[in-house]
C-alpha cells in the first residue's frame, strides 16, 4: 500500500516543479536573456531532480546504492530522459531483488 504522505509528498514536488517553469517563462517571456542567464536557466530542471535523489546518497540500503551507481553510469552515456527511465527502473527491480 502506499503511504498517502508519499503521494502528497509526490504531488507538492511535482506541482513545485511545474509552477518553476511556467513563472519563470511568464515572467520572463519578454526578455532576452545574456548568455549566463540561459544557462541558469537550463540548469534548474537537472538541480530539482538531483534535489529529490541527493538523500539516497546517505541511504544504508545496498539496493539504493547499486541503483545510485547504475544511474550515474547511465548518465555518462545517455540524455535526462533515458537516465531517469534507467534509474527508475533499475531501483524498483534491485528493491524488489535485494530488498
Amino acid at each position: 500500500m502506499i503511504d498517502p504522505l508519499t503521494v502528497l509528498t509526490i504531488v507538492l514536488m511535482a506541482t513545485v516543479t511545474y509552477a518553476s517553469r511556467i513563472g519563470g517563462y511568464l515572467v520572463l517571456r519578454n526578455r532576452t536573456l545574456s548568455p549566463r542567464a540561459t544557462a541558469v536557466m537550463e540548469a534548474a530542471p537537472g538541480c530539482v531532480l538531483i534535489s529529490v535523489i541527493a538523500p539516497d546518497f546517505v541511504s544504508s540500503s545496498p539496493a539504493d546504492l547499486v541503483a545510485i551507481a547504475v544511474t550515474l553510469a547511465a548518465a555518462t552515456r545517455f540524455s535526462m530522459l533515458p537516465t531517469v527511465t534507467i534509474g527508475v527502473v533499475a531501483a524498483g527491480l534491485l528493491r524488489h531483488w535485494i530488498g
